[in-house]
């Protein structure tokens, strides 16, 4: 016990630029108090003692803004950063370093019991603010979810999703998107300001297309001019540089 408190103060002073001491993570931090009592919910759950594990669950909803349901899985070195809103479903799972922001609900779209309902995190995944994932999928090792995406299908592993309903906008090699790597411990929220929405590169590539569809009619237009055909009512070219600044702001 004492052994997984010290992983989670180590973590914690780890990813949290603004977190100075040991001290001030143990005393301050709901994101850990919600992990603790969780632990101790879970083992009342797991023995059968239902109600004890709903009620501790309930106490540490009131005094850290966390709900997370006793039945749930939480691996180690998970870190809910400010929590609160924070809602983790009965069936959920969540994998070793991950990192889960404030809002952020791991729900169920179905209505019967007994069945897999909520999402399974793995290792390393980091959950923006706000982010709806909903469903008994799989959100593979080192996936990012942007913040206020809201996720209803499976992410791979080592990818990010953004937007509603969520799209996959990067997948990155396994090298490049370890738990372990400080380049990705450092993207907070899930925001990388580098990665291109794919619905802008669809956008683009549309542009780029009608551009020169534009050149090449203008250049027949001008054959047929020259073989002495008129040509009246020519539309004028596609100004594609200020289209493709409209899409990328």
């Amino acid at each position: 016990m004492f052994k997984n408190i010290r992983e989670d103060i180590a973590c914690i002073l780890e990813r949290d630029p603004a977190a100075r001491s040991k001290l001030e993570v143990m005393t301050c931090y709901p994101g850990l108090h919600a992990i603790m009592a969780h632990r101790l919910a879970h083992r009342l759950w797991n023995a059968q003692f239902y109600w004890l594990g709903r009620f501790v669950s309930h106490l540490s909803r009131i005094l850290t803004g966390i709900e997370i349901h006793p039945g749930a899985k939480i691996g180690r070195r998970v870190f809910i950063d400010h929590g609160f809103g924070v809602v983790i479903g009965e069936t959920a799972e969540i994998g070793d370093d991950c990192t889960i922001y404030q809002g952020v609900t791991l729900g169920g779209t179905r209505l019967y019991k007994g069945a897999k309902r909520h999402p399974t995190l793995g290792k390393g995944v980091v959950v923006g603010a706000g982010a709806q994932v909903l469903g008994g999928f799989l959100v593979g090792d080192g996936a990012r979810i942007g913040s206020n995406a809201v996720v209803v299908k499976p992410v791979p592993a080592h990818a990010t999703a953004v937007g509603n309903p969520a799209r996959v906008i990067e997948k990155e090699t396994e090298a490049q998107s370890t738990p372990a790597t400080p380049a990705i411990l450092n993207i907070a929220y899930a925001v990388d300001p580098g990665a291109a929405d794919p619905l802008n590169k669809v956008l683009n590539e549309l542009i780029t297309h009608v551009a020169r569809q534009d050149a090449r009619i203008s250049n027949l237009c001008q054959s047929l001019e020259a073989m002495g055909s008129k040509i009246q009512d020519a539309s004028p070219p596609l100004d594609t540089q200020k289209l493709s600044k409209l899409v990328d702001e």
